[in-house]
């Protein structure tokens, strides 16, 4: 407890009432909550069993487990420190029966919902299906059931998305398998419907404690409550000026729900900052005041003044990307850091490509985050769908892709007629392979195929469930010839890649169920909320380059800012008053990434298509207020407030010589 500040240890030993620690960045709120927990075990005597942590990644949830690990040792095993999904999870494999699923119920990932709604859907172009799926998904994080999207659909689009809606949740039912969005919204109403369910899980949970609270969405706000309701015993940690996620239904109303639903709320400001210089800290106040505020705070340092925050005006993207290799190179030398030091952050991932080029033609390493999952590649795809067969056979999706990856001679013609057959019998397509009069509907080789798969699947089931997780599936990949399989539809090197990543994964997820003690059919029940940032690989000494978005939540020594412009930052489809709120917002925490020196560029000109357009400064770089200013221009006058437009003109005149 010594090292916590005052207002860390306010938050740590408040239990009186639920509590709202608004922590500012670099602030050390994941230090209040693992202290937070080791009192509630010391000093209070709760079973870390009754406590639950929850954060919105695995790597988060390991890397707090841990921590806690560090002050009260191995009694930290029985802690529930979990992702909201993985909770949801949770609760949804122990109550499964009461919403009418198999407790091996499938979760379907990204990709199989997107090929069930193309399915469902027909022939809809790419985007509008997005559009629709987007809809479906608001809907569910906002707990609004098809009928009441059908009911409240205010247009065309949305009474189309309303009927795909209870289409697909119909077919979900069907192959027994629920999506990502589900996992919040089936625990919240299977609470509401089944309050002796409710009471259970409230006696397991005494105390609550939620990381990122800002970025909650009506459910997740919901499923809190209903897990608290009569002790409201929780801890939210979270920071408005960081909300940044309200495009995938992150909600920053909950945090004035928060306020209104708890009159005995007691609020906590964690505004002492053990990242940043004070002139970073002095620059991001600047720019976050021009945001309405629910609650007003100050971040402040005691680390010194720091370096001058440099403004560079660029003529163009490609001179952009030439400059910030030079003066990264540069600077590195000067100051005889990593390159691990350094990050280029921007506000889309298009802005990466002249980056790239430029980075790899000075021979600066570098590495990408926000990038595609490992477990979103085609070749771990194939393997995980075996293992979701094995957790539910009634998973149609991951049956589909089984039989046919490697191909073997099960091709369209079979399964349409297996499907048909599936169909009249109510039954999965794995379930009917065996049905009886089958003989009438499918032909001696089309049936012979099909049995000879599921019988292999039911072999490697009954191994699963005790042979070590890594042997059976080293085993279930050469049955099914997958590494020749590869080298004779791809080219030599694709494959090889793709051969690696695979052995890459087997040898992983047998290290899990060694340390873990889990066999390969325990794995394969969760598959799907599986992160390859469990992984520990070595840290490399690279420049990051990353999205904003992709940024949030991590810290630099030294930041380069680029491409804020008019039209990137703020985005050009975001400058109605809330959306150009949350594009500040993205600004700020881009700032509070820096922990010793931040540059900012922006272009004169940049491609738009095939034409060179002229650009206008960032409205958010006056914003940041007179040390910027200063550092600019080498004059103590700030700008005067007018509209966006002419502040920006006026940035424009100071830094004509900067060039």
């Amino acid at each position: 407890m010594v090292k916590l500040n005052a207002a860390q240890l306010e938050a740590v030993r408040h239990l009186e009432s639920p509590l709202l620690v608004l922590a500012g960045a670099g602030s050390g709120k994941t230090r209040v909550i693992t202290h937070k927990i080791a009192y509630l075990v010391d000093d209070y005597g709760i079973a870390p069993s009754h406590i639950a942590a929850i954060t919105f990644t695995n790597k988060a949830a390991k890397e707090m487990k841990e921590r806690v690990g560090k002050l009260i040792g191995g009694r930290a095993e029985g802690l529930i420190v979990s992702t909201f999904h993985a909770l949801g999870v949770r609760i949804l494999r122990q109550e499964a029966a009461k919403l009418g699923l198999k407790p091996g119920f499938s979760i379907l990932d990204a990709a199989d919902t997107s090929a069930l709604f193309q399915e469902l859907a027909g022939n809809v172009d790419k985007g509008r299906l997005r559009a629709l799926q987007s809809r479906i998904s608001l809907w569910k994080n906002q707990l609004v059931d098809p009928a009441a999207a059908l009911k409240d659909a205010a247009d065309e689009i949305e009474s189309v998305a309303a009927q795909l809606y209870a289409d697909y949740e119909r077919t979900l039912r069907a192959y027994q398998a629920v999506d990502f969005d589900d996992l919040i919204r089936l625990p919240v109403s299977l609470f509401v419907e089944h309050e002796e369910v409710a009471q259970r899980w409230r006696s397991r949970l005494w105390h609550l404690l939620v990381d990122e609270y800002q970025d909650t969405n009506r459910g997740q706000y919901r499923l809190l409550q209903l897990l608290t309701q009569g002790r409201d015993s929780f801890t939210a940690v979270g920071d408005d000026d960081q909300s940044i996620y309200a495009w995938r239904g992150a909600d920053s109303e909950n945090l004035r729900l928060l306020r209104d639903d708890y009159p005995s709320l007691k609020v906590v400001k964690l505004e002492q900052n053990y990242r940043s210089t004070a002139r970073i800290l002095k620059a991001a106040n600047a720019l976050i005041a021009n945001n309405p505020k629910l609650f007003e705070k100050q971040l402040w340092s005691e680390h010194g003044q720091g370096d001058a925050i440099h403004i560079q005006t660029c003529r163009d993207g490609d001179h952009e990307a030439e400059w910030v290799g030079s003066r990264l190179s540069a600077h590195r030398f000067e100051r005889r850091t990593r390159f691990s030091d350094y990050a280029i952050l921007y506000r889309g991932n298009h802005q990466a490509r002249a980056i790239e080029q430029q980075l790899r033609a000075q021979r600066i390493p570098y590495a990408i985050s926000g990038g595609q999952s490992f477990f979103e590649r085609a070749e771990i795809k194939d393997i995980t769908c075996y293992l979701r067969l094995l957790a539910n056979q009634d998973d149609d999706p991951a049956f589909i892709r089984a039989v046919t990856t490697p191909k073997r001679g099960i091709g369209g013609t079979t399964l349409e007629a297996l499907g048909r057959a599936a169909g009249r019998r109510q039954q999965s397509l794995f379930a009917s392979i065996y049905a009886p009069g089958l003989d009438a509907e499918l032909n001696l080789k089309q049936r012979t195929a099909l049995r000879e798969f599921g019988d292999f699947v039911t072999r490697i089931e009954q191994r699963a469930a005790t042979a070590p997780a890594a042997q059976v599936l080293d085993d279930l990949i050469k049955a099914i010839a997958y590494e020749s399989w590869l080298f004779e539809s791809l080219e030599v090197r694709e494959a090889e890649n793709k051969w690696a990543n695979v052995s890459d994964f087997v040898q992983w997820l047998g290290r899990k169920g060694a340390e873990e003690g889990k066999t390969l059919l325990e794995l394969a029940q969760s598959v799907a909320l599986l992160s390859m940032l469990d992984k520990n690989e070595g840290e490399q000494d690279a420049v990051q380059l990353a999205t904003l978005h992709a940024a949030k939540g991590l810290e630099f020594r030294h930041v380069f800012l680029v491409g804020v412009e008019e039209g990137l930052l703020p985005h050009r489809d975001s400058l109605e008053p809330a959306k150009l709120e949350e594009e500040r917002r993205l600004m700020y925490v881009g700032i509070t990434r820096a922990q010793a020196s931040l540059t900012v560029t922006w272009c004169e000109r940049r491609k738009q298509g095939r034409e060179s357009m002229p650009r206008e400064p960032s409205r958010f770089i006056v914003e940041m207020g007179e040390a910027t200013q200063q550092a600019a221009t080498q004059r103590n006058t700030v700008p005067d407030a007018g509209t966006a437009r002419a502040k920006a003109a006026q940035l424009r005149a100071m830094l004509a010589g900067k060039r």
